[in-house]
């Protein structure tokens, strides 16, 4: 097997003051690929496993330490795409940024979990210290319908990360018409209680920034119809899934 800095990951962009995915200023490596083809995704270019730049364990952290006095507080995060398709990369990355005394998170939908992976898993979140957990929708229909797959494997990573006891925060999209009816954010919220380690619950309002890039890619965005959320939706939503939540200390 390769040593751990021979190890190269697919990536697709960086940002290097990143003040939205975790917390703290943080490094976002941006990988290439997702199994998920949600409807309203802003970053359509990532769906692709083709090679688009590879990027060594060395050379990212070689390139986070150019920006280190700005991650005083940060750390790097690992998003997509989704970083979980590169599990071999992202186990070395976050091994040796430990070795550093860096933060680690992940930004996760959780489409690839597989329970038959779970040394794989096990020992990844040996090094992760956060994990944005993205839950498109309670609803598995619905859910199939949004992003072209079922959500069974994302409701299983989140009792994994419940049982193992590993800080994650609540991630979810806010699509008029599609994930804000009232009965499926109870139904999200009966979900979240059962779990023993949400440290925080995000509403994302969803947004149209992404149709430019699918016009730009020839493709036709399902979504042209769907106006963002107003503040009070989002205020309701809000009220329906953090209100009183026991967030774990």
């Amino acid at each position: 097997m390769k040593a751990c800095n021979e190890v190269f990951g697919n990536v697709h962009s960086i940002e290097t003051l990143g003040a939205f995915d975790g917390p703290g200023i943080r490094y976002v490596l941006f990988l290439q690929g997702c199994p998920f083809q949600c409807q309203y995704c802003h970053n359509r270019d990532t769906w692709s496993t083709k090679q688009n730049k590879l990027m060594s364990v060395t050379q990212i952290l070689s390139d986070y330490l150019k920006y280190k006095h700005f991650y005083k507080n940060g750390g790097i995060t690992v998003s997509g795409g989704e970083p979980l398709l590169q599990m071999r990369f992202l186990i070395c990355l976050f091994q040796e940024a430990k070795r550093l005394g860096i933060h680690t998170c992940l930004d996760t939908s959780a489409a690839c979990f597989n329970e038959k992976q779970s040394n794989d898993f096990a020992e990844l979140m040996k090094y992760t210290d956060l994990v944005l957990l993205d839950i498109k929708h309670i609803d598995n229909e619905k859910h199939i319908k949004l992003t072209g797959s079922p959500n069974f494997q994302v409701l299983s990573f989140a009792n994994y990360l419940s049982e193992i006891k590993i800080p994650v925060v609540i991630r979810h999209v806010l699509v008029p018409t599609i994930s804000n009816s009232e009965t499926d954010l109870k139904q999200l919220r009966l979900f979240l209680e059962t779990l023993k380690n949400v440290v925080n619950i995000e509403i994302l309002p969803y947004h149209t920034h992404g149709i430019k890039k699918w016009k730009e890619m020839g493709l036709l965005y399902p979504l042209l119809d769907i106006p963002e959320p107003s503040h009070e939706e989002i205020e309701h939503a809000e009220h329906i899934l953090k209100d009183n939540f026991p967030f774990y200390k």
